[in-house]
């Protein structure tokens, strides 16, 4: 074996860092941006109607409003809690009915029964038909100011109010229809036992459906008559119950158990999200850099004998002497064709070799020199020689070789004093 030059071709921890430092930086950027939006985002955010909130769409100033009059408030963000918090003394406010669950309205159906009042804003179609009976939700229409229309006292006391939004179609007689709506009222009261057919009970419980939020929002509260007709509606009982559903509520309504990524706040999430599209991004440009294959010079030279004796070992180790005499026997067909002028097609073609080969050796039945294996001469023994099926074991398989080498020897032998001008041809 001759070695060529001893030049490493591993890269060095220099060119190593010159191919990675874009990439590095790129994700070190791209962390440090990911973490910044996370520990933004992960901090106090609320949402729509949250009495917390000061923001436009916050309900804190109707919230202030009824504290100042004495109304104690609760919030709760799950339908457990707000079904044990309810009572004849107590004002439910479900400031999202369309995100509660089959079984959180399951939960709060019963409330009204319980002798207090339970404020639905803008329920849609499924969850009016969850938490009602004869009411059913229309197509919505614009939020503007609108008159009461109606005898329900504190509609009457507040007066014109921007109402609109969600429309109602009520089926039941026992219900008061406010602010109407090309006809149809955008604010319904439910007495708890109209789906019994009797009016307002001895409990006083009842359900409203207030088809628009915009009477809440800090940003509106002032305008006409909606604080009036916000603070008449919630301030009703002592004790206001504020439901704002959120994801995390809803699965502690279910067996109370909560995942790892659900523990998670939202902002850690999006940056999580961020970091793996990042990564995906940076191994697409990475993928695309590697381009074609480049033939380099090896730096050793391996002997043909080398290769020959380690593809050897492989078939041996491998037990694979149907690929072995396979080998062996194709080389020596062709060889075979060579010598006896036949084409490449006619190589490998049995009739063509074995005819050729067989009208060959009956000219010359001496076997060749250094070799003491008598080859086979008939047509069908050179078919199996020369195209039969795999040896069953190694010794077969070395027989298999000798004989095959025999033949090619005689053969040439043969062709070589075929080919071979006499003293008679040579005298001019």
């Amino acid at each position: 074996m001759s070695t060529g030059s001893g030049t490493s071709l591993s890269p060095t921890a220099i060119q190593l860092w010159r191919r990675a430092r874009g990439l590095l930086l790129a994700a070190a950027v791209l962390a440090v941006a990911g973490v910044a939006i996370a520990a933004i985002r992960s901090g106090p955010e609320y949402g729509l109607l949250d009495p917390r909130s000061t923001d436009d769409h916050g309900s804190r100033a109707a919230a202030e409003l009824l504290r100042e009059r004495g109304i104690e408030i609760e919030m709760v963000s799950t339908s457990t809690e707000a079904k044990k918090a309810v009572g004849p003394h107590t004002t439910l406010l479900v400031s999202d009915p369309d995100a509660l669950s089959r079984r959180q309205s399951s939960d709060l159906r019963t409330a009204p029964r319980s002798g207090g009042r339970t404020v639905l804003v803008a329920p849609g179609p499924a969850a009016t038909r969850a938490l009602t009976r004869g009411v059913r939700a229309s197509a919505p229409t614009s939020v503007e100011l609108t008159p009461p229309d109606c005898d329900f006292p504190p509609a009457e006391r507040a007066g014109d109010a921007e109402l609109g939004g969600v429309r109602y179609t009520v089926t039941t007689d026992q219900a008061d229809t406010c602010y109407l709506h090309r006809s149809l009222p955008s604010l319904v009261r439910l007495p708890a036992d109209s789906d019994n057919g009797s009016r307002a009970g001895a409990d006083g419980g009842d359900t409203v459906l207030l088809g628009a939020p915009d009477p809440l929002y800090n940003q509106r509260l002032a305008h006409r008559g909606n604080a009036s007709l916000m603070l008449q509606l919630l301030g009703s009982r002592p004790h206001l119950v504020w439901y704002v559903p959120s994801p995390a509520g809803s699965s502690t309504d279910g067996d109370g158990e909560r995942g790892l990524l659900e523990l998670l706040p939202d902002g850690w999430s999006w940056a999580l999200l961020q970091l793996s599209f990042a990564a995906v991004l940076a191994a697409l440009w990475r993928a695309r850099r590697l381009g074609p294959l480049v033939s380099e010079q090896l730096p050793v030279s391996v002997r043909a004998s080398e290769t020959t004796e380690g593809r050897a070992r492989l078939y041996r180790r491998a037990d694979a002497r149907d690929s072995a005499s396979e080998a062996l026997r194709s080389a020596t067909r062709a060889r075979l064709a060579g010598l006896l002028g036949l084409s490449a097609a006619e190589a490998h073609s049995p009739q063509a070799l074995t005819t050729a080969v067989a009208a060959s050796s009956s000219a010359d039945s001496a076997p060749g020199p250094g070799t003491t294996t008598q080859p086979p001469s008939d047509a069908t023994q050179l078919y199996n020689l020369l195209f039969g099926s795999a040896p069953p074991n190694d010794a077969d398989l070395v027989r298999l070789a000798d004989e095959l080498d025999a033949l090619e020897r005689r053969l040439s032998h043969s062709t070589s004093t075929t080919s071979r001008p006499t003293d008679k041809e040579r005298t001019p």
